[in-house]
């Protein structure tokens, strides 16, 4: 075999366990015996196989959860990074009245046992910080929260400078939330908590961000955007846009 045909073949045979290895890596993550419960039962409608599939997270990184809630996320990250990598659980300040009870949630397991390597970050959204330059910031279901009344509204498109700032030249920023109707862009952020991924995606490459791809994995046609994320009859099921975008190198 020729050396250019050789070297071919090994890169192919590399990038294909490179794939096994991130798809067995993501399904150990899944099955962590350590999520709890509440998580668990999430997973047939949030299929966190699929989206970190398409995050791209891997062993070693450094990975922001902002707004993280619970700490759905925050758990996988934490056990697809390993302990090379490094979560940082990031709440802003203004949320620390609505969050109170998620973020407790976060405090008694981050940065013990098998999530020793979770941090969590408590900051006002004007001076968010890292100990260290990130490979990815993720956000899951509360992009639109920024543009409320709740959080000050905040000017957030340099909010996106602010975190293209924090990633390492090529990181990653990934935005999941609710979809709205098109064509209404932020009009339905505090009502129905949705927002029209054109106009985050708008937004966020006019903060210098490369947009990179989009997500199917959380569609729901059935879903009709009207109601509110909240209502029983669509609560849990929504239709969600999963967009990620690049911070030039």
């Amino acid at each position: 075999m020729k050396r250019p045909l050789l070297a071919a073949a090994l890169l192919a045979l590399a990038a294909a366990a490179s794939a096994k290895t991130s798809g067995n890596s993501i399904a150990a993550a899944i099955a962590d015996p350590a999520r709890p419960a509440t998580d668990k039962a999430q997973d047939a409608d949030r299929k966190p196989a699929e989206v970190l599939a398409f995050a791209g997270i891997h062993r070693g990184d450094v990975v922001v959860d902002l707004m993280p809630g619970a700490g759905y996320y925050t758990r996988l990250f934490s056990r697809l990074v390993g302990p090379t990598g490094k979560v940082y659980a990031l709440d802003p300040s203004e949320m620390a009245t609505v969050a109170s009870k998620s973020l407790a949630t976060l405090k008694a397991f981050a940065g013990k046992g098998e999530y020793a390597n979770v941090v969590v970050l408590v900051q006002p959204l004007d001076a968010l910080e890292l100990p260290q330059p990130a490979d990815a910031v993720w956000t899951s279901q509360n992009y639109h929260d920024l543009h409320d009344p709740f959080m000050g509204s905040p000017d957030v498109g340099k909010l996106d400078q602010h975190l293209r700032a924090l990633l390492k030249p090529g990181g990653t920023f990934l935005v999941l939330d609710h979809t709205a109707a098109p064509g209404t862009g932020f009009a339905h952020t505090n009502d129905l908590h949705r927002v029209d991924p054109a106009a985050v995606k708008k937004e966020v490459a006019g903060a210098g961000f490369q947009f990179v791809a989009a997500s199917d994995a959380l569609r729901n046609p059935a879903d009709d955007h009207t109601a509110a994320v909240f209502d029983p009859k669509i609560k849990g099921h929504t239709d969600k846009f999963l967009l990620k975008f690049r911070k030039p190198k």
